[in-house]
Formats: C-alpha cells, structure tokens, sequence
C-alpha cells in the first residue's frame, strides 16, 4: 500500500484553495511523486465545492523547484499534463502544502502547450497585494518551466507513462 497523504494548495495570504487525497509513490530530496486515483474528491474550498476527478494522475511536488506538475492519464495514450507555478512544496506528516500563484501551463490532449490563467494572476497581484519578488519569480519560474518543457526535461521527457501508472493501480 503506498502511503496515503492530503494534498493542499493555498492562495497568497494562507487561504486554503483546494486539497485531494492522494498516495506518496516515490520520494527523494527533489520531489514527492503521488499516486491520485480516479474517482478521487477534490474539495475546492474557494469555490464551496467538491468535484469527483474521473481519471487517474501521477503528480510530482518539487521542494526547491517553483511549480508542479500533474500527468493525467486519459487513456493509455491520451495524457493531460496540469503545472501550476507555485512556491515550492513543504511535506509535514500526512500533508503536502504550497503556495499557488495562479498561472498555469497546461498541454491537453492533441494540443499544444499554453498558459492559462494570467488573467488571474494579474488580479491577484492587486487584490492579494503580491510583493514585486513574488512577482518577478513566478514569472521567472513560468519562464524555466517553459524551457524545461522544450527540451523535454524529467518530467516531461515520457519517464512518466502508463506503465509506471499500472505499476502503482
């Protein structure tokens, strides 16, 4: 059995955004790789809502890197990868933390890569009162998240597949 652990994304200011259950698969100094089955709860506290996720995800939590990443496996051969820019992740007992700064890059099936929500992040800035700093390093880790993807760098170079999901289902 892998070792079960909450997952929960906070908004600038300590507001907790949302939280899914998820299990811990691989761990070193660099990440916490988990296991999210499908059918998992995810509770979006901003929203008051709880979604069911249908499809199963394998998602990497990096402790010094500015973003994550979430391989969602539609089928076998239809992957959706979810990077949220964030500050990087703080594990303590059964919680994994961080700190969401809104934008995203996203690749659905048969797309191509983009950002998306820097509408949001752009609000934020104002409502949430975002220090220059925090400014100028979400956008340079948007920046380094888009390089690593170009040249398809861990993990994003195909080293997370449906093989290593079937491994842990």
């Amino acid at each position: 059995m892998n070792r079960p652990i909450t997952i929960q994304a906070y908004k600038y200011g300590g507001r907790l955004h949302y939280e899914w259950p998820a299990e811990v698969i691989d761990q070193n100094e660099h990440y916490v790789m988990v296991l999210c089955r499908a059918g998992r709860a995810l509770t979006h506290h901003t929203k008051g809502e709880a979604f069911k996720m249908p499809y199963p995800s394998i998602e990497i939590f990096f402790f010094n890197e500015w973003y994550t990443c979430a391989v969602t496996f539609h089928t076998a051969e239809r992957l959706m990868y979810y990077c949220n820019i964030a500050m990087p992740v703080e594990l303590k007992d059964d919680t994994l933390s961080f700190l969401d700064l809104d934008l995203d890059v996203l690749k659905e099936p048969d797309e191509d890569w983009k950002v998306v929500d820097r509408d949001e992040f752009i609000a934020h800035q104002k409502e949430l009162n975002y220090p220059a700093d925090l400014i100028a390093r979400a956008e340079l880790a948007l920046e380094q998240l888009q390089q690593q993807i170009a040249m398809d760098q861990f993990p994003f170079n195909g080293e997370i597949d449906y093989p290593l999901l079937q491994r842990f289902l």
